[in-house]
């Protein structure tokens, strides 16, 4: 995307104003100042100065990020505590609600020894929807030699809450059965594969239009929760990752074995305090009470995890399914579609 003119159509069809600092290098990035539901209403593309990065930061010149629950809930800042949490109290701190992203190494902080300007990398940063951010190392790693720009950039956020939640919370281990509620979305389309590699026999629960997109994922036996509930059926699992149900507890440890395993990921209600988080609340004061494992966490974002994800790409264990990919203008648009709920896999932007 190239940035030679200071004006280009916004993500509303307008032209957004430049805001370029003269004698700066400039980029195209997606702006937001306020909070608010709808992506068109406070995401804009605006025509901007470069960022400038401190002696332990890095300049990624940008060529893809991605879209997932996490980039509304930064965009809405709902539920309230994650304002509190350092997203900004009264308005967005970070230039975007972009996070996860793909691309090279433009210039390097003086403390900086990890990498080298044109490494590419993949990993996480504030405000990715743009030409250009910065971002620390410990975040970033190396990227997979076997996908593109587009493909890497749909690895990060959403592959290491489900590597976490497969390895760190769910233990998972070979021969163990395991269950993903939400195995189309972003972090079941990981958590898929993910629990594969580890060795366990895996079922996928989706609807029926997504069916053929689990299978592909490597489950061996997928459910359609619009014909059949698995809480009330016969199988028992050792593990079950829930990256995007509202299932009550009672059935989710109903389809548990007698010391089995439930990880919260997903699960999200319109509450503008708590947002779903209701549920995780109480299995984790449930837990200490009974014989299985009930429990959420909050994923790391981490070089050494990304790491990871990267040797099981390349081993050919584990790939992104990317269902869209959405030009910068339209960052918008791609937020839109992933509220509507009918995403297979990852939405990703093109910069």
């Amino acid at each position: 995307m190239s940035s030679s003119s200071s004006e280009r159509p916004s993500s509303r069809g307008t032209m957004a104003p430049a805001a370029v600092t003269v004698g700066k290098p400039s980029m195209w990035a997606i702006v937001q100042d306020g909070y608010g539901f709808a992506a068109e209403d406070v995401l804009r593309l605006q025509h901007m100065s470069r960022p400038s990065i401190g002696a332990d930061e890095v300049l990624v010149h940008v060529r893809a990020a991605s879209v997932d629950r996490g980039t509304w809930h930064i965009m809405s800042g709902l539920p309230y505590p994650i304002r509190a949490a350092g997203f900004g109290l009264r308005a967005p701190k970070a230039l975007n609600p972009g996070r996860s992203v793909a691309g090279t190494i433009a210039s390097i902080g003086t403390d900086v020894t990890e990498f080298a300007a044109g490494d590419e990398v993949f990993g996480t940063c504030e405000g990715s929807f743009a030409e250009y951010a910065c971002a620390r190392p410990s975040r970033l790693a190396l990227k997979p030699a076997n996908l593109s720009f587009e493909q890497a950039a749909a690895v990060p956020v959403s592959g290491l809450a489900a590597l976490q939640a497969v390895r760190d919370h769910g233990h998972v281990e070979p021969g163990q059965h395991v269950l993903v509620v939400g195995a189309s979305g972003g972090v079941g389309t990981f958590a898929v594969p993910i629990a594969k590699a580890f060795g366990a026999e895996v079922t996928g629960v989706c609807s029926t239009a997504k069916m053929d997109l689990v299978y592909g994922l490597g489950a061996d036996h997928v459910v359609d929760y619009t014909r059949a509930d698995f809480t009330r059926g016969e199988r028992r699992y050792d593990v079950i990752v829930d990256t995007g149900g509202n299932r009550r507890l009672t059935g989710l440890r109903r389809a548990l074995t007698p010391r089995g395993r439930l990880v919260i990921v997903g699960g999200e209600t319109a509450g503008r305090w708590l947002g779903g988080s209701e549920r995780s609340i109480r299995a984790l004061l449930l837990s200490p009470l009974v014989r299985q494992k009930l429990g959420t966490f909050v994923a790391s974002e981490n070089a050494a995890n990304l790491i990871v994800l990267r040797d099981l790409i390349e081993a050919g264990q584990v790939a992104p399914a990317v269902d869209r990919t959405y030009p910068l203008s339209e960052v918008a648009a791609a937020v839109s579609y992933m509220q509507e709920g009918r995403a297979r896999g990852k939405l990703v932007i093109s910069v």
